[in-house]
C-alpha cells in the first residue's frame, strides 16, 4: 500500500513550488513602475491600474523565464553543492511534469494579459525570448552575458511605458542600462570572489579587477545619465541625485565590507540602510512630482 504523503512533505513541496517561481526576485519588476512615477500620473486611477497590471504580468513573465532557466540547468545544478538542494527542479522536490504545467499556466496568463495591454505583453515576449537565448547560449559568452542581464531591466521600463502609453526620456533608458550593468558586474565580481570560476563557465573569462572596472564605468555612467535626466526632463528631482549617489556608495560598501552583492535583491532586502535609502528616494520622487 502506498503511504500518503505527510503534512510536512506536502508543505515542503508547496514551498518548493513557490521557490520555483522565485517571488523574491519580483522586486526587480519595480522598474516597470518607473514610467508611472516619472510621468507624474501615479494619482490617475486608470494609469495606476495599468501600471500595476503590467507589473503583475512582468512578475508572471520573469517567473516563466526562471523556470526555463532552471530546466536548462537542471543537470549542472544537480552537481552543484548548494543548488542541488535549493533549486526545486534539481533537488527533485518539483518534477518536470509539474514544472511544465506551471509554465503553461504562466504563459496562459500572459496570453490573457495581452487582451488588455498587448504592447506591454509584446515587450514581455521579447524578454522571454532574450532569456531563452541567455539560458541556451548567451550566458556562456563573456560581456554578452552581463549586457543581456542589463537589457532585462531596460525591457521592464519599456513594458511600463508601453502599458501606460507614455513617452520615456532617452536618459531614463540610458541610466537604467548603466545601473543594471553596474549591478550585473558586481554580481559577477562576487561570484568570482566567493566561489571562483567553478560557479559558471563564463567566469573563467573574467577577473575581479576586470569586472571592477566594468562596475566603476557603469556606476559613473548611471550617475551622469540620471543627473542629465533630472536636469533635462525633471528638474524638481534634483534632491534625489545625492540620494542616488549615497545608495551607490552604500551598495559598494556592502559588497566590499559585508561580502554581499551576489544577489542584488538579497542585498536590498537584508541591508536596512540601503532599503531605507531606496524608500527615501521613492518618497522624494513622489513628493517632487506630486500633481499640483
Amino acid at each position: 500500500m502506498t503511504q500518503a504523503p505527510s503534512v510536512s512533505d506536502a508543505r515542503l513541496r508547496m514551498a518548493a513550488l513557490v521557490r520555483l517561481l522565485r517571488p523574491r526576485q519580483w522586486v526587480k519588476n519595480a522598474f516597470v513602475l518607473a514610467p508611472l512615477v516619472f510621468s507624474g500620473q501615479f494619482l490617475d486611477p486608470h494609469q495606476l491600474g495599468q501600471g500595476l497590471l503590467v507589473t503583475l504580468l512582468f512578475c508572471v513573465a520573469s517567473s516563466a523565464a526562471y523556470i526555463v532557466n532552471d530546466w536548462c540547468d537542471i543537470e549542472r545544478d544537480r552537481r552543484h553543492p548548494v543548488k542541488s538542494r535549493t533549486r526545486p527542479l534539481a533537488s527533485g522536490l518539483v518534477g518536470k511534469p509539474l514544472a511544465a504545467l506551471v509554465l503553461g499556466g504562466l504563459y496562459a496568463l500572459l496570453a490573457l494579459g495581452a487582451l488588455w495591454v498587448p504592447q506591454a505583453v509584446a515587450v514581455m515576449l521579447a524578454y522571454l525570448l532574450l532569456n531563452l537565448a541567455y539560458s541556451l547560449a548567451l550566458k556562456h559568452q563573456p560581456v554578452v552575458d552581463i549586457f543581456v542581464i542589463a537589457l532585462g531591466f531596460v525591457l521592464r521600463v519599456q513594458a511600463g511605458a508601453m502599458g501606460l502609453q507614455v513617452q520615456v526620456s532617452a536618459w531614463m533608458f540610458i541610466s537604467t542600462l548603466c545601473l543594471a550593468l553596474y549591478l550585473a558586474s558586481i554580481k559577477r565580481r562576487q561570484e568570482l570572489a566567493q566561489v571562483g570560476d567553478e560557479g559558471r563557465k563564463v567566469l573563467r573569462h573574467y577577473t575581479v579587477a576586470l569586472v571592477d572596472r566594468y562596475a566603476e564605468m557603469s556606476a559613473t555612467g548611471a550617475l551622469l545619465s540620471y543627473s542629465m535626466f533630472v536636469v533635462s526632463a525633471r528638474p524638481a528631482l534634483v534632491l534625489t541625485v545625492p540620494i542616488v549617489l549615497f545608495g551607490m556608495f552604500r551598495y559598494w560598501f556592502v559588497v566590499e565590507s559585508l561580502e554581499g552583492g551576489e544577489s542584488p535583491t538579497d542585498v536590498l532586502l537584508a541591508d536596512v540602510p540601503l532599503l531605507l535609502t531606496v524608500l527615501l528616494w521613492v518618497a522624494v520622487c513622489l513628493w517632487a512630482l506630486w500633481p499640483v
